[in-house]
């Protein structure tokens, strides 16, 4: 019973080899041909998952690479012949018909992180969510806590050696194939060919399907809001140095904070995520990475999402390296980079630093990511100049404050009150790391809505039974 316990709670560095340097790196055996066997041939949508069986656990790739042809084909078998099917997956994009009330019943989805595709169907029960740490997804793979019997995934086309790219999405994917019994690849030519740990060798698969269609991208620039724009720019001005090594989460706040940074220099990407507000900064010259203490000249990442403009970028790009989440959001690794920084979003904070990102309230919202694995690590890196960044606007679109007195009922805690360092809304920062209860209420307080603020206070005082103070 020890040695089965000993063995998982060591297990993100059992599945990994190490170089000569002591270094995590993921192992990949589907990279290597199976002697004497070629690729398949292309068959059909419906054909290529006419034999997964009823009942069987299969693994969706996501974001830009969500193989909806597939997925839609296993659609049509559990509506057409009583087929039920297990998924597990993080984001999707495109059409997610399984999310929908015709196919509650038929195919159950564990969810790892929580899109919207998806958000209703594990309100309504019909789809589960299993929180859990981005870092350590590969480890329910690799150790069969979540099974895989099929992986569904899309990747480049075959070069002459028969090799093909997991392209943007490497994350938790390449955990899922060198677990499942089966692979089955929707091959899409505008899939980016990246370097890293995204190689699969065509053999490996059971099944291959073309498709012509453009892989997931966003259309249109999100758009950013002026409170957001506030927030961006206080941490681009006070909290990030130059040669600064960043990660950066989802969202309006951290695109507003790299186009805040124009007159920054030596900057480096470190990320589990890279989407298109690092274009303009690489084609300036203030991403250049050369400052970087671990794999310098290199933008580190696990999966990418951003416009066509940004996947062409990466295409066959060997200044972009994608990685297994399980090695990007290693602690080893996050704190190894020189003066990493980490800014990620948030949701609700209470007066005492308990920040809420994944829920609102009793309603599951997303997930858990890479935000802890970042906000923990990126502190303690090993040049002593981390720093962890949460930041949110002060209040939701309708209004409702989002620093509280205490957290809503039934939201759940991502990042402890030790975890919170630096909390950023668009009226300043709250440096909480090191002070009291008290302390931390008074520098929050400052930075909520001034509306919030009088009756943040009152709270305060009822709860602590003293006023908050930034006094020792």
């Amino acid at each position: 019973m020890f040695t089965r316990h000993l063995r998982r709670a060591f297990l993100p560095l059992l599945k990994e080899q190490r170089n000569s340097h002591g270094v995590p790196f993921a192992k990949n055996t589907r990279a290597f041909p199976i002697a004497g066997q070629s690729a398949p041939r292309f068959v059909s949508a419906e054909e290529a998952v006419s034999s997964i069986p009823s009942g069987a656990h299969i693994y969706i790739h996501g974001h830009a690479a969500t193989p909806t042809e597939l997925c839609d084909a296993l659609c049509d078998r559990a509506l057409s012949d009583g087929y039920k099917y297990n998924f597990s997956h993080i984001i999707l994009s495109g059409n997610v018909r399984w999310g929908k009330k015709e196919l509650y019943g038929k195919i159950r989805s564990n969810c790892l992180f929580i899109c919207g595709s998806m958000r209703q169907a594990v309100l309504d029960g019909a789809a589960d969510y299993t929180p859990v740490f981005l870092v350590d997804i590969p480890a329910l793979y690799y150790d069969k806590i979540v099974p895989v019997d099929y992986a569904l995934v899309s990747v480049s086309p075959p070069d002459e050696h028969g090799y093909c790219s997991l392209g943007v999405d490497v994350d938790c994917t390449s955990a899922a194939i060198n677990s499942a019994k089966h692979i089955i690849a929707l091959v899409n030519p505008s899939m980016p060919r990246t370097f890293g740990d995204g190689a699969v060798h065509s053999s490996h698969f059971s099944a291959m399907v073309k498709t012509d269609r453009l892989i997931y991208h966003k259309a249109v620039p999100e758009q950013i809001g002026e409170a957001e724009q506030k927030i961006g720019k206080l941490i681009a001005e006070n909290l990030v140095e130059n040669g600064a090594t960043l990660q950066l989460g989802i969202g309006g706040i951290p695109d507003s904070t790299l186009a805040s940074m124009k007159n920054h220099k030596d900057l480096g990407i470190h990320t589990e995520m890279m989407c298109d507000g690092i274009l303009d900064l690489l084609e300036s010259n203030v991403i250049n990475n050369q400052a970087k203490a671990f794999m310098p000249g290199k933008n580190v990442a696990s999966f990418a999402y951003g416009s066509m403009r940004f996947f062409q970028h990466v295409n066959n790009n060997p200044l972009f390296h994608f990685a297994s989440c399980g090695w990007t959001n290693h602690q080893d690794i996050i704190r190894r980079n020189s003066k990493m920084t980490a800014i990620n979003a948030c949701i609700e904070v209470d007066l005492t630093g308990q920040v809420v990102s994944d829920s609102i309230g009793e309603r599951f919202y997303s997930g858990f990511g890479g935000q802890v694995d970042f906000i923990t690590n990126a502190c303690k890196g090993y040049d002593g100049r981390g720093k962890s960044i949460l930041a949110m606007t002060s209040r939701t679109e309708k209004g409702r404050p989002k620093i509280v007195p205490t957290i809503a009922q039934g939201a759940g805690v991502v990042c402890t009150r030790a975890h919170t360092h630096h909390l950023v809304t668009e009226y300043g920062i709250a440096s909480l790391f090191g002070k009291s209860v008290r302390q931390r209420a008074y520098d929050l307080i400052n930075i909520a809505h001034p509306d919030d603020r009088e009756s943040l206070e009152k709270e305060a005082f009822k709860r602590m039974k003293v006023m908050p103070s930034r006094e020792n």
